[in-house]
């Protein structure tokens, strides 16, 4: 019983489930604007490659 107590005590892996829900939650963040994303990062990639073009 006291083997039990010390293990609903510890907290050695809250960080990995901590952890775990973070990544989680990213990816829906991710997958739900998927679209907003991929708009936003290819029009930072074509005004670098403007921009690279001009040096």
């Amino acid at each position: 019983m006291k083997n039990f107590k010390r293990f609903i005590r510890e907290e050695d892996g809250m960080g990995t489930v901590e952890i775990v829900l973070i990544i989680v939650v990213l990816i829906a963040l991710v997958a739900v604007f998927k679209k907003q994303i991929t708009s936003v990062v290819n029009t930072i990639l074509k005004k670098i490659s403007k921009n690279a073009n001009a040096i």
